[in-house]
């Protein structure tokens, strides 16, 4: 019984790690973005000094097709007051700014500065930049343009080690979990942000009865993720760190609920060794990078 289990997910993980070539190209690309801004705000050529990845890049949670970089480019104590004095949305205009040096670097580029970020969209994966004010508590501000636009206090350190842990205490399957339910979202177009998945997932493994087992069990944690996922409609989690309050609001729940059908049905064929069967549902979830037919006498050696 479940001869294909353990194989089918790990090359399913194995599909999902970016190649050596994207790797490179992200970093060529988030390395210029954070040059090009220290020559303009600090006058040094420097790639890596006043900014730092977080996201995915810095969680070790990116997934291949690679998808956004986003990054915290911490701008001086004296652009800050510069915006105060402006009399419109203080944030937009600056996000603005931010935008227009980059563009002098990038002119071909399409960029737009809305929200919380500066999206640089180069052709091959977007930069997304968040300008940012160090703070002395060790958090950050960063601009919020919504509502006549405000800054928010963001800590995103707390928010990476809480992730870290959580993956270390459950014998480190949190984030090909995350990454696994990363392409789901995408696959079935689900309206639920990365970053809400993530903190669900850390939630919902610290719970898991299966938390420290392998991939052998990667049937039953998926299953029983969608069916937490489905529980959790119309709460709200908190940010580690700051406390932030996020309402998760219903608009996945219909998603959520197929996928733990499929998966149900998924995993009672994986019981009964009906490889493609299982395959097949796995697919309508994941999509064709976790495989359909996995060789049973492979399946049993590994």
């Amino acid at each position: 019984m479940w001869a294909a289990a353990r194989s089918r997910f790990n090359n399913f993980y194995k599909n999902l790690i970016l190649t050596q070539d994207q790797i490179d190209d992200g970093i060529t690309k988030h390395l210029g973005v954070r040059q090009c801004l220290n020559r303009h705000y600090y006058n040094s050529n420097s790639y890596t000094e006043n900014s730092f990845l977080i996201g995915s890049w810095a969680k070790n949670t990116r997934v291949r097709p690679p998808r956004d970089i986003d990054l915290y480019f911490v701008l001086p104590t004296n652009v800050y007051y510069q915006f105060q004095n402006y009399a419109g949305n203080k944030q937009s205009a600056l996000l603005q700014e931010v935008k227009n040096v980059l563009q002098r670097t990038y002119p071909t580029t399409i960029m737009r500065g809305d929200g919380q970020v500066v999206m640089v969209g180069f052709s091959s994966i977007n930069v997304e930049v968040v300008p940012t004010f160090a703070l002395n508590n060790g958090r950050y501000w960063i601009c919020n343009t919504h509502n006549g636009g405000y800054y928010m206090e963001t800590d995103p350190t707390t928010e990476l080690t809480h992730i870290s842990i959580v993956h270390s205490t459950t014998n480190n399957n949190l984030r090909p979990i995350i990454k696994m339910l990363k392409i789901w979202q995408s696959h079935c177009n689900v309206p639920i942000k990365s970053f809400h998945i993530e903190l669900i997932a850390a939630e919902f493994l610290r719970q898991s009865p299966w938390k420290l087992n392998d991939y052998f069990y990667y049937d039953w944690i998926l299953r029983d993720f969608f069916a937490f996922l489905y529980s959790k409609a119309n709460t709200t989690i908190y940010v580690p760190g700051t406390y932030e309050s996020i309402f998760l609001g219903d608009l996945w729940m219909s998603r959520a609920e197929t996928a733990y059908y499929r998966a149900a049905k998924a995993c009672e064929y994986e019981y009964n060794d009906w490889i493609e069967l299982a395959g097949e549902e796995w697919q309508k979830i994941f999509g064709i990078q976790i495989p359909k037919t996995i060789q049973k006498m492979l399946a049993l050696a590994v």
